[in-house]
This record gives structure tokens, C-alpha cells and sequence, in this order.
């Protein structure tokens, strides 16, 4: 099987319709389709081949749509990056994933040439928005002269898909592989659980065969769920795991998404009530944002039916003060790359319980906990989260110890500590992992602290997360400087910036004699949480 028939199969299950809304224009999925094509022969004629990977550095916009359709229907393997990585990230992951191709914006062009000079195998620069920056191409320009057709490559269900990049307590980012089999079966489960979860039944137009004629005709269908009379704002990054998820769910079931390129709290509102929509996928630093506008009372937010949450812990204050202003209730959910984005959920056919992550939502997963000996626990106790199924990664890209260490018989081992109650909801209390999750970014606290200690005057350093209100988890360094040397906070904020994105950057340092450890000389981050 190949993804790209998903988006095919919408074109003939439900014709041609407003598929993608983007600053102020409307595109079909029979458009979409179209450029697809044509991109996906651009880059055939490139020399680009079934297996070679392809990197998208870009915020939200309408040619993702685009590059991930075409991507797949060549065979190739989508790799999609946070486009504000700095040159050194950049160039690990390009030579990591051995990357053919970049799909990007001028405005990350001079990261992207310095990380090139390290990444031999990349051999073309594309931009969506210059014709005439030197050693690039023209995005415009390839579609122009691409033909309208491209074959869809035969795939085997295990073929490799999406490379997708996530950050480990190691520091450097390790490639989630995913396939077109539990890309596709992850796109299904969770349009089962929407189904299931939806507030509303409506009547919706389909294409269907005529019994008589033997010709499709449109006919109206009762149905239950997501449709096209449902429309979504994206605007959580179409680079995570979580966007691929919500495109491929789109063809699908014939979803109609409004998308923002970045997040704006005023934007947000605004085409929410002037677009109607009905759902919404935020995390918790957005729903604390809105509730936090100045002019939230002057907006119409009466079309909302269904809001979700994920990639960090939700203030169940947020969830309440949310229900008071909408009526509707904040669904929580929780998920990994490696599982297929999202995992578990609330279910909208009654009242979350705000805390947990809820209920296994994907059928073809099973959820558990298990103790240190990999033995599954009863309710109420306490273990680490695993999870087992279809929609499971292959692997980590070219990391077999690491893959082996974290699937294991079958079961991925989170590194996520919690317990599930009686009634098969699931909470997290702890993070085995020790990852840093500031606005739904993960943060490895050692990429922080390698790039702390390389500052001439600091000896050693680590760093932990400390709570914050609007983006659940903040940076804290805590810094031991060499003999002599002096330093304040703020010229280890500044080293930081020069190297790191500013949501990485350290909010907070505090300067100490030593760093607390045990006699075998590992450091015990929680003595530091302690004082965090």
C-alpha cells in the first residue's frame, strides 16, 4: 500500500471540495492532488528515487500539503524539521538521514547553507518563496514544469514513510521510522475514536455507485463524526508526528482544515468565529493564551464542538475556566512519535477526567504498565506506560541498541511513570526520561548543558524544568563555574542564544558549588528538582 492513495481515494469517495483554507484562500483536494504531481515528477526528474529522503523546513503553509502527497506517491521517505534549528542540528539530522533534498523558505536559507557544507549528500535546495537565489530552486518553477500525472509507487506496507526526528535524553535526535502501513492504520483508529467521540450526527454529501446505472452519483448520508461539514483549525506544527497524523486523517474522512501558519492568539480567534470552526487541537500554552485575551469576550466562540489537548500536562484550573467560557470541555490526550502521535484520549461522549490522559484511543494499540521487570501491573499501580500494536515505529533510523532497549518483545517502553485507574484511564506521574516539555517542544537537558559547559568559564552544568504557567515548563540551568571564573546569569542566557533556539534557551540560572551526585558519580537530577 502507498499513503498517497489515501489522498487519491478522497478525490473519489467525495469529488472535488474546499479542502485547505490558508491566508485567505481556499484550495481543493483535487488541486492539491494536482501539484502533487507535478511536484512528484520534478523530483524524479532531480534524480530523486523511491527510498531517498526528503527534508521539509517549513512553518505551516499550503505546500506541506503538497511535498508530504508528492513525497509518497514517488515511493520516497518524508523527513519533516522544526525549521528553527540552528546549523549544527540542522546538518546532523541532513547527514543522519543521508537527506537528497530540502524543501524550505528564504528566510532559513543562511542556517541551512551552513549546515550543508557538512551534509554532502544533499544535493538540492528548493524554496517556496525566491526564484533567483543561486544554487536553489524554484518550488513555483517545478511545478510549472512537472507533468500532471505521477505514478503512485507500488509500496509494501512495512516501506519506510516518514523519518521523523524527536529529541532523547541523549542530546542528539534520533529518527522515528515510520511506515506507510502504521502511518495508515493510525489515520484509521483515530478516525474510528472520532467517530465514536462526536457530538453531533449530520447529513453530508457523498459519492456513491448508482445500483442501476452503475455510474457514481452524489447522494446525502447520515453520518456520525468527522466530515466535511466539520472544520478544524490546524495550527499545531505540520512538522511533528501530530500534523502528519491529522493530514493523513484529513483524506481520509474528507476533512476540511483551516491552517495557521504560526500561532496568534487574536488569528486564532478570529477564524474561529468567523470561519465557524467546530475543533480544535491546541496545547495547554494555547488555551491559557486565549483564556488570557484581552478581547476574549468579544468573540464568538459558539461553533466550538469538540477541543483537544496534548504534548504536555493540563492544568485541570485551565480545563474548568475553559468549560466555563465555551461550554465545551477540554479533552486531553497523550501520545509519542514512536506510537503514532496520539495514543490516548478522553473520549467526548462524557465528562473528562482533567488529570489523566485518558483511554486507549487507537483500536489497533493496547496500552498497559509495567514493573522494572516488564511484568504488567493491576490498576492503581504504579509502573512505567508501554504500549503495543500497529501503529507502533518500526525502529530508530540506523540505532539498533536503542531500538532493541526500547522495543522490547513487541512493547514500546515509554519512559513515561504512571498508573491506570478502574475504569481504564491512564495518568502520568513522572517522566522516566528526564525530557524538558516547554510549550509542547521537547527539550533534552543535555543539549542544553553540552552547550552550557562549552562556555570558557563553566565547569559543569545540568538543567531540569520548572513549572510555568503559560508554557507548562520553563529551562533552569544550574551552573558550577571552574575556579576563578565569574559569570552571571546573563551572559549564560546570551552563550546559550547563540546556539540554541530561544525556546531552548535557559529562563532561569542558578549558580552552585557542585552538582549533586552518588558515589558511582551520576548525577541525581530529582536533588536538583528539589531546589528547581
Amino acid at each position: 500500500m502507498n499513503l498517497a492513495n489515501l489522498y487519491e481515494d478522497g478525490v473519489r469517495k467525495f469529488g472535488e471540495y474546499d479542502a485547505c483554507y490558508f491566508e485567505g484562500k481556499w484550495f481543493t483536494n483535487k488541486e492539491l492532488n494536482r501539484r502533487a504531481d507535478r511536484l512528484g515528477n520534478a523530483l524524479k526528474s532531480l534524480g530523486i528515487k523511491k527510498g531517498d529522503r526528503v527534508v521539509t523546513q517549513l512553518p505551516n503553509c499550503i505546500e506541506i500539503f503538497v511535498v508530504f502527497n508528492a513525497v509518497y506517491r514517488m515511493g520516497a521517505v518524508i523527513v519533516p524539521m522544526n525549521p528553527i534549528l540552528k546549523p549544527d542540528q540542522i546538518s546532523y539530522i541532513y547527514r543522519d538521514c543521508g537527506a537528497k533534498a530540502v524543501i524550505t523558505s528564504s528566510d532559513y536559507l543562511p542556517w541551512i547553507t551552513a549546515a550543508r557544507a557538512n551534509a554532502p549528500d544533499l544535493k538540492h535546495i528548493i524554496l517556496i518563496d525566491k526564484t533567483d537565489v543561486p544554487e536553489t530552486l524554484y518550488f513555483g518553477r517545478l511545478l510549472e514544469d512537472g507533468s500532471d500525472e505521477c505514478r503512485i509507487e507500488d509500496m509494501e506496507n512495512d516501506d519506510l514513510a516518514a523519518l521523523i526526528y524527536t529529541s532523547g535524553t541523549t542530546g542528539n535526535p534520533k529518527g522515528v521510522m515510520h511506515t506507510h502501513y502504521t502511518l495508515w492504520i493510525n489515520a484509521v483508529c483515530f478516525a474510528d475514536f472520532q467517530f465514536l467521540c462526536a457530538p453531533t450526527t449530520v447529513s453530508n454529501t457523498v459519492r456513491q455507485m448508482d445500483e442501476k446505472t452503475h455510474s457514481m452519483v452524489e447522494t446525502q448520508q447520515t453520518v456520525t463524526g468527522s466530515n466535511r461539514n466539520i472544520l478544524f483549525l490546524a495550527v499545531l506544527p505540520l512538522s511533528h508526528s501530530y500534523g502528519i497524523s491529522f493530514l493523513n486523517f484529513g483524506a481520509l474522512v474528507g476533512g476540511r482544515f483551516a491552517v495557521m501558519k504560526w500561532w496568534n492568539p487574536a488569528e486564532a480567534l478570529r477564524l474561529i468565529q468567523e470561519l465557524k470552526i467546530a475543533y480544535i487541537a491546541f496545547v495547554p500554552t494555547m488555551y491559557v493564551h486565549l483564556l488570557d485575551h484581552p478581547d476574549l469576550a468579544n468573540y464568538d466562540l459558539s461553533s466550538l464542538k469538540f477541543c483537544a489537548c496534548g504534548a504536555a500536562a493540563l492544568d485541570p484550573e485551565v480545563g474548568l475556566k475553559w468549560k466555563e467560557r465555551t461550554g465545551v470541555h477540554i479533552l486531553e490526550g497523550w501520545g509519542m512519535t514512536e506510537s503514532g502521535a496520539t495514543t490516548s484520549a478522553n473520549p467526548g461522549y462524557c465528562p473528562p477526567k482533567y488529570g489523566s490522559i485518558g483511554i486507549n484511543m487507537l483500536s489497533c494499540n493496547r496500552m498497559s504498565v509495567f514493573d522494572n521487570n516488564d511484568r504488567e501491573l493491576p490498576a492503581g499501580a504504579t509502573g512505567e506506560l508501554v504500549i503495543k500494536g500497529a501503529a507502533v515505529m518500526k525502529g530508530y533510523w540506523n540505532l539498533p541498541e536503542e531500538t532493541a532497549e526500547t522495543l522490547k518483545n513487541g512493547w514500546l517502553h515509554t519512559g513515561d511513570i504512571g498508573y491506570r485507574d478502574e475504569d481504564g484511564y491512564f495518568y502520568i506521574t513522572d517522566r522516566k526520561k528526564d525530557l524538558i516539555i516547554r510549550g509542547g517542544e521537547n527539550i533534552s537537558p543535555k543539549e542544553v548543558e553540552d552547550v552550557i559547559s562549552s562556555h570558557p568559564g563553566v565547569a559543569e552544568a545540568a538543567c531540569i524544568g520548572i513549572k510555568d504557567r503559560v508554557y507548562g515548563e520553563e529551562v533552569k540551568a544550574f551552573v558550577v563555574l571552574r575556579p576563578g571564573e565569574k559569570c552571571s546569569e546573563q551572559d549564560i542566557i546570551e552563550h546559550c542564544g547563540k546556539s540554541l533556539p530561544s525556546f531552548k534557551t535557559p529562563r532561569q540560572v542558578q549558580f552552585i558549588d557542585a552538582l549533586p551526585k552518588n558515589i558511582l558519580g551520576k548525577m541525581l537530577r530529582a536533588e536538583l528538582r528539589k531546589q528547581g
